[in-house]
């Protein structure tokens, strides 16, 4: 790694350290109508192919905007180190197993190219950037998906997540929206 790298690598685990700290606060004091606010941002979408997630310690919980959307859901799962991910098809009361990292994922179904990703982050800024946990596993889905069907990327969390300036490398994908428990940010 070059020492700018190591610089990146040290800017991002000093974000990180924070926005876990606020998320855990915000997380404490429920999410309230974040749910129904994805749903609704998420409504002009119906009958493309959306992936939820399922959500793992302090993160927003998407499930309610997943339960809703008229439209084939799927959840990730993290085939390898260094890789895209791949998405698996998901319905209500679907098996779950446990998969890498801790992250609940359909025992069996369909492998599923999305078109709208709910996208789980630590922090992010006003200018559409997420901090993510540093695997790189959304950019690098995000980047290749963009570049074959031009997704939509949905960040979901609290508003407590905000960062000053997310610090960023030309690998990370901007999103196109943010929908906290206070509403919508759109990102031009």
């Amino acid at each position: 790694m070059s020492a700018g790298d190591l610089k990146m690598e040290a800017q991002k685990a000093a974000a990180r350290k924070l926005a876990f700290a606020a998320r855990k606060l915000a997380f404490a004091a429920g999410q309230g109508q974040a749910g129904a606010l994805l749903a609704d941002y998420l409504a002009p979408y119906r009958g493309l192919a959306l992936a939820g997630y399922m959500a793992m310690r302090s993160e927003a919980d998407p499930i309610e905007a997943m339960r809703l959307h008229q439209g084939p859901v799927c959840v990730p799962v993290i085939v390898g180190a260094g890789q895209a991910l791949r998405f698996r098809q998901w319905t209500p009361g679907c098996e779950m197993v446990m998969g890498e990292f801790g992250a609940q994922i359909p025992a069996e179904g369909a492998w599923i190219e999305p078109e709208v990703l709910i996208v789980p982050l630590v922090g992010f800024d006003a200018r559409g950037y997420r901090l993510g946990y540093g695997g790189g596993f959304y950019d690098r889905s995000l980047a290749g998906l963009r570049a074959r069907r031009g997704a939509v990327a949905v960040g979901f969390g609290f508003a407590a997540q905000e960062l000053a300036e997310v610090p960023i490398d030309d690998y990370d994908q901007r999103l196109d929206a943010m929908v906290t428990e206070l509403g919508v940010l759109r990102f031009g």
